[in-house]
């Protein structure tokens, strides 16, 4: 199937609140609202108008990677209902699934799997805290067999069958810790999460040019606005990140590699006293080179 060729000569095409990946066949829409607080008021009028003849799928991150949000019951039914009515499938990243512990609870894509086709993607390193291990899943939900029918789940093993294999020593390792691993871990990885977010969240909302608009809901990341305006000696969010890093030894990823200028994305998944450790120096950082001394 030509339409997982998603690899190969993509580019990056920005429309509002839209990012599109364009290959050279299928186009694929993909649903991942550029600032946080946009998470669920994506147009459906917009999700259409970028559609045409070479359109194959809608592929929806959910939690979002960078942000840290979940898309609610209401927004993925009407995900769904759109991408019926356009007559395409929807491929859903769910990597952080098992990863949410704010108050909107995740729900997966497949849920609407008879209203229109469903690939899910899913991830080992995330929820079993491998990182590196490259190792995941796609599961189908599509009681209608449309998948079946238009051959695209034997594409889909045909493509399998000439992948490069994972490290041997991860495939021994993986039915041990599928089947191995207790609850307990699962919840206590969750439970830290939760606790680093709040952490962060409450550290960021003391500094002055940093704005961050939702508390995180999932994933182990938040995105936060930066105002340089209120900064001397700092013109952008690369800027700022580089100067960060070499006065303060703290590593944040400038917004503009996602496709997000003017945005930072922080990674909270430590410990909490390197967590606040950091979060301290950001705030010396920013109070060292802010315009209002």
């Amino acid at each position: 199937m030509v339409s997982f060729q998603l690899v190969v000569h993509r580019r990056l095409r920005s429309r509002s609140r839209w990012r599109c990946w364009l290959v050279p066949g299928p186009t694929f829409c993909f649903l991942d609202p550029p600032t946080p607080y946009m998470r669920a008021l994506l147009s459906i009028m917009d999700r259409e108008a970028l559609v045409d003849l070479n359109t194959a799928a809608i592929v929806i991150v959910n939690p979002i990677n960078p942000c840290g949000n979940v898309f609610s019951h209401e927004h993925l039914s009407k995900v769904a209902e759109t991408a019926k009515k356009l007559r395409i499938l929807v491929i859903s990243d769910e990597v952080y699934a098992h990863l949410t512990f704010g108050d909107r609870p995740f729900v997966s894509m497949g849920v609407f799997g008879s209203i229109t086709p469903v690939i899910t993607l899913g991830s080992i390193s995330k929820r079993w805290a491998v990182p590196g291990w490259r190792m995941g899943w796609l599961a189908t939900c599509d009681p209608n067999g449309i998948l079946k029918k238009t051959n695209i789940v034997q594409c889909i093993k045909s493509y399998l069958e000439v992948s490069c294999d994972p490290a041997t020593i991860t495939q021994g390792a993986l039915p041990h810790i599928i089947e191995k691993t207790n609850k307990e871990f699962f919840s206590n990885i969750v439970d830290m999460l939760r606790q680093m977010a709040e952490i962060c969240y409450d550290a960021v909302t003391k500094i002055p040019c940093i704005y961050c608009p939702t508390k995180p809901e999932a994933s182990m990341f938040v995105m936060v606005k930066l105002d340089v305006s209120q900064l001397q000696g700092i013109s952008d969010d690369v800027d700022f990140c580089i100067k960060l890093a070499r006065e303060e030894s703290v590593i944040l990823m400038p917004g503009k590699v996602l496709g997000i200028p003017g945005w930072l994305r922080i990674a909270f998944a430590v410990s909490p006293h390197l967590l606040e450790d950091g979060l301290r120096r950001i705030q010396s950082f920013c109070q060292r080179h802010s315009k209002h001394q």
